[in-house]
């Protein structure tokens, strides 16, 4: 029977319907080619744009955590207030990767290079002319979009560095676009063709002529009028030395919103249209070849294939509807034996992924946010879509700003913690710390400063931390939270005024209201948990020691502890 409907239900309508879509498949495609090869370039170049601009607010943010991580990073300070160049170009060229941008340029306290890991052998020119050198030689943290001798199109962030109370230097962290290597790894990225402008003039491209690329050639008129002078995006139609391309061009603005560069993403339309006009001829010759082997095969095909097609159709089935626990019931060596092997390869790479997801989960809600999906298991677009997940899990437990665990995180961690204190009965100790007259500080300085000082208030409290088993986060505003699992009081307060004295003496400038340095107010609680007493209870009486050090004059640690609490 399941022959029989084959050949009735399956067999005669397909090659009917097939002998009427070659008949008319050639006057279909010549009327819809023109709109299809259309909105498969303008589908491929939206892509390619949200893609783009997504990827410059990275670099820049990038750049932004490189400039502010190394201009606190202990070893930095130490070269460059020495000034000793190769541990600075050292030091700085081995930050690359761990950043994600491609060069740095470190100054002194004057604007005056001190190395560059881009040109190692030019040091020694000022470059005051630099808006984000200027900036950060106020002592402000700045990024923008720049040109200059060396790089010529880049996005890059100076940040003052301190060192005994005074500026030292000067650290310029930033990716550049404007190389060959950099060109090349977008066009991997956005797989199509790009160019750098800077002004009217290419200064790198992936398109080649006769072998060479065409750097220095001028932008077209009409689309220089649009991005320099109009200060538009220019997208639409591009003529390249003769080549038609769907094009859209970017200004990048500098620090006084002028466009001064431009990024363009381009798409051959000559490659698509030849390309879909050749597999449509293909296709239609292809078709009436194979359709008369076709309809003479097909009956001999059908018998030999249609049990096991009919059994994994069922099981694909049921792995579409989710179950990937089916058994894939298909044998032998030919096509549809191995389609089978396939599919049941699939299916398991899938269920091993998810149950993967699954106890990564699992141990997040129990507080171990240091579990995660080991995708050096998977490969191809299967560790794409793995590393994607991880990804998410680990934003969804970090802070954006300051870059360490977030309250959830937290909140794990310490209901982790807190049972195992319970079955121990163990001490556990909790430190709440706020940075102090914090509103008046924003106020003085503005929220980028801000957000500098928090970000160096979390990399110095995180470091300030010895034990794997202690855990530091955020726990909102100019709020963070300190776990410190089998401590007492003594050790707790220890810890916190540890803590103050690393903050108070940390490079954050600070004038407010006479003071010299920004400090922190830390509240203390240690307890021995029992299981009726509350998680709420236990931050709360912390959180009223904090309040005692604000009101007892701020920059103290107040313990409101009881090692003996159960």
């Amino acid at each position: 029977m399941v022959k029989k409907s084959f050949k009735y239900k399956i067999i005669i309508p397909t090659v009917l319907v097939f002998v009427a879509m070659v008949a008319v498949l050639n006057v279909f495609l010549s009327l819809r080619f023109s709109a299809l090869s259309e909105s498969l370039i303008d589908e491929q170049l939206e892509t390619n744009i949200n893609s783009l601009k997504n990827y410059l607010d990275t670099s820049r943010v990038n750049s932004e955590i490189a400039a502010v991580s190394l201009s606190v990073n202990p070893d930095a300070i130490k070269a460059i207030k020495e000034q000793d160049k190769s541990k600075i170009l050292q030091i700085f060229t081995d930050s690359h990767d761990l950043y994600r941008i491609n060069y740095c340029t470190i100054t002194d306290n004057a604007g005056k290079v001190l190395a560059r890991t881009h040109e190692p052998g030019n040091f020694g020119d000022s470059i005051t002319n630099q808006q984000n050198i200027k900036d950060a030689l106020e002592g402000r943290v700045a990024s923008y979009f720049e040109a200059g001798t060396a790089v010529k199109v880049s996005v890059r962030t100076g940040a003052p560095v301190y060192a005994d109370g005074r500026m030292i230097g000067i650290i310029s962290a930033g990716v550049r676009f404007d190389s060959d290597e950099k060109i090349d790894e977008l066009k991997r990225l956005f797989h199509t063709d790009m160019s750098v402008f800077l002004g009217d003039t290419r200064v790198a491209t992936t398109i080649i002529r006769d072998g060479q690329r065409i750097n220095s050639s001028k932008i077209t008129p009409h689309i220089g009028e649009v991005v320099f002078e109009k200060k538009q995006e220019y997208y639409g139609d591009a003529d390249i030395q003769g080549e038609q391309y769907k094009a859209f061009y970017m200004p990048l603005f500098n620090a006084r919103h002028e466009p001064f560069a431009a990024i363009s993403l381009l798409i051959p339309e000559t490659d698509i249209i030849a390309a879909i006009n050749k597999t449509r001829r293909d296709g239609i010759t292809l078709g009436l070849g194979g359709l008369a082997i076709a309809i003479t095969l097909l009956f001999i095909i059908i018998s030999s294939f249609s049990k096991p097609i009919t059994r994994l159709s069922d099981d694909m089935h049921h792995i579409a509807e989710g179950d990937l626990s089916v058994k894939i019931d298909v044998k032998g060596e030919d096509e549809v034996g191995q389609l089978g092997s396939s599919v049941l390869s699939v299916a398991n790479i899938l269920h091993k992924m998810l149950d993967d997801i699954n106890i990564m989960i699992t141990e997040h809600e129990k507080g171990n946010t240091d579990y995660f999906l080991d995708t050096d298991e998977f490969h191809g677009d299967y560790k794409k879509l793995a590393d994607n997940i991880l990804e998410l899990s680990a934003l969804g437990m970090r802070d954006h700003l300051t870059g360490i665990p977030n309250r959830r995180s937290f909140d794990n961690r310490l209901d982790l913690e807190w049972k195992r204190a319970i079955r121990e009965k163990n001490l556990i100790s909790v430190l709440i710390l706020d940075v102090d007259k914090f509103k008046n500080y924003n106020d003085t300085y503005g929220h980028q400063q801000g957000d500098v000082a928090l970000q160096t208030v979390a990399q110095t409290l995180k470091q300030s931390v010895k034990r794997s088993i202690d855990f530091v986060a955020r726990w909102g505003g100019e709020e963070f939270i300190v776990l410190l699992p089998s401590t007492d009081s003594e050790g707790a307060v220890s810890v916190g005024e540890h803590i103050r004295k690393e903050i108070e003496n940390a490079p954050i400038p600070c004038s407010v209201e006479g003071g010299k340095r920004v400090t922190v107010s830390v509240g203390v609680n240690t307890q021995i948990p029992a299981a009726n007493n509350s998680i709420s209870s236990f931050i709360t009486i912390a959180d009223n020691a904090l309040y005692k050090a604000k009101e007892t004059g701020r920059n103290r640690v107040v313990s409101g502890a009881n090692d003996n609490n159960s």
